[in-house]
């Protein structure tokens, strides 16, 4: 009998990951519903709301939502722009402030310790 070889090794194809996404992979669901919504939201008070001939209403529309639309539907750096707010607020929410002592310059000793309780006592004098 022959001794036949199997090849357990298969080829996966680039865009496995894909499922879930509309335009064959190119976009993602979340993106595409973020991107409806800021059309609408941007778009509905330039349609109506604006009195304006039609063709500067046209070219406004050109202007702001092509662009908006375009840059909602990619995203930014991975996240969508709701996301990408959202770290952005979070880091303003969280930033630490870092202070750093000045070389060379002598703090007074006793505001070293405490620094609120030397300006309290200050206001209590005045007083």
């Amino acid at each position: 009998m022959e001794n036949a070889e199997y090849n357990n090794v298969y080829a996966i194809p680039a865009n496995y990951t894909d499922s879930g996404k509309l335009l064959g992979g190119m976009l993602e669901t979340r993106n595409a519903v973020e991107t409806v919504a800021l059309v609408i939201l941007v778009g509905y008070p330039e349609l109506f709301l604006f009195s304006m001939p039609a063709m500067m209403r046209i070219v406004l529309m050109v202007l702001t939502l092509i662009p908006l639309a375009v840059v909602s539907m990619m995203g930014i750096d991975g996240d969508s722009l709701f996301q990408y707010l959202g770290h952005i607020i979070r880091f303003f929410i969280n930033r630490r402030r870092l202070h750093f002592r000045r070389i060379g310059y002598h703090y007074d000793p006793a505001r070293l310790k405490n620094p609120k309780k030397g300006k309290a006592k200050k206001q209590r004098r005045a007083a």
